[in-house]
């Protein structure tokens, strides 16, 4: 590392580098955060989403069917959990949003907050 330092009452107050070596530098410190956030999360409770899920969300796909889907649930299934028709399910799966009432009763059978349904 090619550095040079500044001194204020004969201690160094300052150090000069070149602009790659200062960029490298920036690079690792912001790998090293990546790593301590990714550590963090591993040691919360909160559930992680595999990839695959978060590409169909991300890629517009609906999202109460990816996360039944993801619950291994089937729209019966859903059904008996919320007191919601299969009928009705299906349509929120192809048609049309739900009321705000019934993507609660979702969002509790499909353990998710409602943010993750909203549309």
């Amino acid at each position: 590392m090619n550095v040079q330092f500044i001194k204020t009452n004969g201690k160094p107050a300052f150090a000069v580098l070149p602009i790659a070596e200062y960029q490298a530098l920036l690079d690792q410190r912001e790998t090293l955060e990546d790593l301590k956030a990714f550590d963090t999360a591993l040691l919360d409770d909160e559930e992680s989403i595999p990839l695959e899920i978060v590409k169909r969300l991300m890629e517009g796909e609906n999202k109460l069917k990816v996360w039944r889907d993801y619950r291994g649930l089937t729209q019966q299934q859903l059904s008996d959990l919320t007191g919601l028709s299969q009928p009705t399910i299906a349509q929120m799966e192809t048609k049309r949003n739900g009321t705000i009432a019934n993507l609660k009763k979702l969002a509790v059978a499909l353990d998710i907050d409602l943010d993750d349904l909203a549309y």
